[in-house]
Parts: structure tokens; C-alpha cells; sequence
């Protein structure tokens, strides 16, 4: 079996706090490393209600901290918001707090709304020649330092931090194979380009940081012990993306029952194109879902969120997946 590995956005649900969802966060990567998934990634976005790891690098280290050998990382920093040697100076900090378990994945877009994209005030003019310039600058800081280097990122330089191509489009796929970095693909919220993009950074990848292409793709599981009991649960998610889509997001809403019977066409649709890439189901369901997920684009990982309002059922879900998927005979 492939490696499997968690995207924690970490929800802030509708009558909690960010507090809370910080200390589910520690509380799911225990678990997590205990039932041997790969790694744990947070998300940055900003202006969110329903998400509390805006400061992305702050949220790792927290749950880092409670952790020892899972791998713990940002999937991804939005780039453009950032400085480059201000990101490097903050996973080389992480890298020498937790060395060999810190992973840095890297994305174009700003993880928000124009306006707040504006707030944060760092490359309005959009340019595409920037980012891939901002990427390299980024890498150089944790190699060791060369004759006449007037900048170094301390810490970093000459630290272990292993740096990712996110995308959910064909440009990070490009991207990726050029500088020879592992790419993990958005297939979880944006699967339109997927199989493309796949086969772009496979047959354009040349060797760099990793010598072989490593594709990991973004995949919602939403597992209970009955399929009624987790298309229940699943209720969250789909209202998050409605809303979302609707201009009036919100903080993580209770699953409803028979939510699907309250959306016209258009939103149907809207979830059937954008959550498309999903298991959402009794144990035996999503051990078929996901292996046949598996199959179909040969993945070499797969990194699974699962936006549920109960930490209990979220938790549970987690466990499901690592039981149908022998996680534990594996390590």
C-alpha cells in the first residue's frame, strides 16, 4: 500500500474558537503518528472564518511539539504573500527545533480574496515570473553558504527542510519538474486538470532536489462505520464549499440531515465537480474508493482531509482509513 498522510485546515467550527481548533490539531497528530501516516500538513489561509492556521509556520511548531517522528508540514506557504528569506528563516527555525521532520510546501496562489491579498501587501502586480524566482530563492537559503554570500537565512542554512511544489493546475506541474521537486497536486478541491497534470511532471521531470518524480495527490475521506452515518458527517464540507462559492463563508456549520435535498442544480453540480474526488462511506467503501483512486492515477502518496464538525468523528474517520489501509502493518 501507498503512503497515506493528513491536510488539516484546522476548522474552526460554528460555536468554537481557534483555541479549540488548535488543540485538536495536537490532539489528531497524536493520533495520526500513532496510527502511521506519513505526514501531517497545515494549510495558510487568510480571511477564512472556518480556518484557524493563518500563521501557518506558528501552527506546525505547535503540533510538532507534541509529536516525535511524523513528518509535519505546510501544505503549503502562499508564497506571494511571504518574503522568501523570511519563510526560510521560519522552517530553518522549525528544522532546528524538529530536524529530519519538517516539509515546506510552496504554492503561487494567495490562499484568500483579492482584498485581503491586498492587505497583505507583497506582489499585486500578479506576476508569473516571480514566483518561480521566489522559489529558488528560497531553496539557496538552506544550502550552505557560498564565498561572498552577503544574505543568509539563520537558521536554515545547511538545515534539512524538504521543499514541495503544491498546484492545482498544469503551471505547478511544470514548475516541478524543472526544479526537480516532489509535487503534490490540489485534487482534494481542484481535480479538473489532475490526470494532465500528472503526466506533465512525469514526463518533463528532471533530477534536482529528488532524483525520481513523487507525485501526492489531495483526496476527501469522510469514513464511519455506515454509509448513511458518513454522508451525515460529509454534510459539513459540502456546505463549507456552497457557501464558499456563494460569497458567505463561514465558520465549520453542524452536518444537516437530507442537506442535499435543500441545493438547487447549479450548487449540485458545484459539489458533484468539485468534491468529485472523494470517499465518503462505510469501511468497505472507503477501501474501495481509495484503492481504486490509487490505481487509476498511480499515486505515490496520498494526503487525506476530512472537514468533519465532531473532532470525535474526525478522528474516527482517521482511523478507519489507516485500518482499511493496513497503515500500521506498514511502518
Amino acid at each position: 500500500m501507498i503512503p497515506l498522510s493528513v491536510l488539516d485546515l484546522c476548522p474552526i467550527v460554528q460555536g468554537g474558537d481557534a483555541a479549540q481548533a488548535f488543540g485538536n490539531a495536537r490532539d489528531l497528530a497524536r493520533h495520526a503518528e500513532r496510527l502511521g501516516y506519513r505526514r501531517y500538513w497545515l494549510a495558510e489561509h487568510h480571511n477564512f472564518p472556518g480556518v484557524a492556521s493563518a500563521a501557518t509556520a506558528v501552527v506546525i511548531g505547535h503540533v510538532a511539539d507534541v509529536t516525535s517522528t511524523i513528518r509535519v508540514g505546510a501544505g503549503g506557504i502562499m508564497l506571494p504573500n511571504h518574503a522568501p528569506l523570511m519563510v526560510a528563516e521560519q522552517f530553518g527555525t522549525l528544522a532546528a527545533l524538529y530536524p529530519g521532520r519538517i516539509d515546506l510546501g510552496l504554492g503561487r496562489a494567495p490562499g484568500t480574496d483579492q482584498f485581503t491579498a491586498r492587505a497583505l501587501r507583497r506582489n499585486l502586480d500578479g506576476s508569473v515570473d516571480q514566483f518561480p524566482r521566489d522559489v529558488v530563492e528560497v531553496m539557496r537559503y538552506f544550502q550552505p553558504a557560498e564565498d561572498g554570500q552577503m544574505v543568509h537565512a539563520i537558521p536554515g542554512e545547511g538545515l534539512e527542510v524538504r521543499v514541495w511544489m503544491l498546484g492545482s493546475s498544469l503551471y505547478g506541474a511544470q514548475l516541478a519538474a524543472a526544479l526537480g521537486l516532489p509535487y503534490a497536486f490540489a485534487s482534494h478541491f481542484a481535480p479538473g486538470q489532475m490526470m494532465e497534470a500528472i503526466r506533465i511532471y512525469r514526463e518533463r521531470f528532471e533530477p534536482g532536489a529528488i532524483d525520481q518524480p513523487y507525485v501526492m495527490l489531495g483526496y476527501n475521506v469522510f469514513a464511519a462505520d455506515t454509509d448513511e452515518e458518513a454522508r451525515y458527517i460529509a454534510t459539513s464540507m459540502q456546505q463549507a464549499f456552497v457557501n464558499l462559492r456563494s460569497g458567505r463563508a463561514t465558520a465549520l456549520a453542524p452536518p444537516m440531515a437530507d442537506y442535499e435535498s435543500t441545493l438547487g442544480p447549479q450548487e449540485k453540480l458545484l459539489l458533484d465537480q468539485t468534491l468529485s474526488r472523494s470517499a465518503i462511506g462505510s469501511p468497505d467503501t472507503v477501501r474501495r474508493r481509495l484503492r481504486e483512486f490509487a490505481e487509476r492515477t498511480g499515486a505515490d502518496e496520498i494526503i487525506i482531509a476530512s472537514q468533519i464538525f465532531d473532532h470525535g468523528a474526525r478522528v474516527r474517520s482517521y482511523e478507519i482509513v489507516a485500518d482499511v489501509w493496513e497503515l500500521a502493518a506498514a511502518c
